[in-house]
């Protein structure tokens, strides 16, 4: 736990692509991440692991080290979380079967959603939303929330959010996703392991926030994301001195979506503070890098 191993290393654990609701392609993202300097990464995408293939292949062309990721929605205590999965094998059969099931919800909750916004007065996107979708099955907010900027409802993409696509708006739909004790439950039976992801967005109060980390342990989740392009430099600070204390490792993501949305682009999310351990302090000697001991 005292060893502060390669936090210099160029690591992006959290990204999305066309195959959820990203805008960039799996191939053309690693191109990106090549660009940029990335060593270690995964591909998150939300419920699905339809771009591992192509995101592993362009990774292998680059000689990039590459897990295969996914960023799995969970309904917990009357919210919506998320826990990002890593280092799995794509082929789990009860891992691949629980994801294709939410591909047949999330497009019903599209239709739900297309109907509220057409019930508040504005006109129905859904067609839109589904052409955004770069995989149809996993249509989710931000492709209406693009179509109603290109519309014109909106000027931009948080303004959506705000206005229509958020609980108390015409556009939100509440969902029962799986639980976070199921969704862990299948990544570890995959060979895989459990990162929190985000910790500082959920809307939820103190004593549930420390009620989740705790489950969220209890279930074998090994670390939280703490610098990720979701946090600001206080939350960040904040998670760091939470991951040392609860003896959790900490994860580094850009949550890159879209070259013209996310505050990071992949491989320039926030450096991980020294004093924390990282997740892929294991990963450096097996794939062959080596980094210096924690400078930043």
């Amino acid at each position: 736990m005292n060893a502060m191993v390669p936090h210099d290393l160029n690591v992006d654990l959290h990204m999305h692509s066309t195959a959820s609701d990203g805008t960039v392609a799996p191939g053309d993202l690693v191109d990106r991440a090549a660009s940029n300097g990335l060593q270690i990464m995964a591909l998150t995408d939300h419920d699905t692991l339809d771009g591992l293939p192509r995101a592993r292949q362009a990774a292998a062309d680059h000689g990039i080290r590459f897990m295969n990721g996914v960023e799995i929605s969970v309904s917990w205590g009357g919210e919506t979380l998320h826990m990002v999965g890593l280092d799995f094998d794509a082929d789990h059969p009860g891992l691949v079967a629980q994801l294709k099931q939410v591909s047949v919800s999330r497009f019903e909750r599209g239709r739900a959603m297309d109907a509220g916004l057409v019930a508040s007065g504005l006109p129905s996107v859904f067609d839109e939303a589904m052409a955004y979708a770069g995989n149809p099955n996993l249509l989710g907010r931000a492709h209406f929330a693009r179509a109603l900027v290109a519309r014109g409802v909106c000027s931009h993409m948080q303004a959506v959010f705000d206005r229509y696509l958020t609980p108390g708006h015409p556009g939100y739909v509440a969902h029962e996703w799986t639980s976070l004790a199921k969704a862990m439950a299948l990544v570890h039976e995959a060979g895989g392991f459990t990162v929190l992801a985000h910790p500082a967005r959920y809307r939820i109060n103190a004593t549930a926030h420390w009620a989740l980390l705790q489950e969220f342990m209890s279930l074998g989740g090994r670390a939280i994301e703490v610098a990720t392009g979701s946090h600001s430099q206080d939350e960040t600070r904040r998670y760091q001195r939470l991951s040392v204390e609860m003896g959790l490792m900490a994860s580094r993501g850009s949550d890159f979506h879209c070259p013209k949305e996310s505050r990071y682009d992949v491989g320039q999310a926030p450096v991980l503070p020294c004093g924390t351990w990282p997740v892929w302090a294991g990963y450096a000697e097996r794939f062959g890098l080596t980094a210096g001991v924690a400078g930043h």
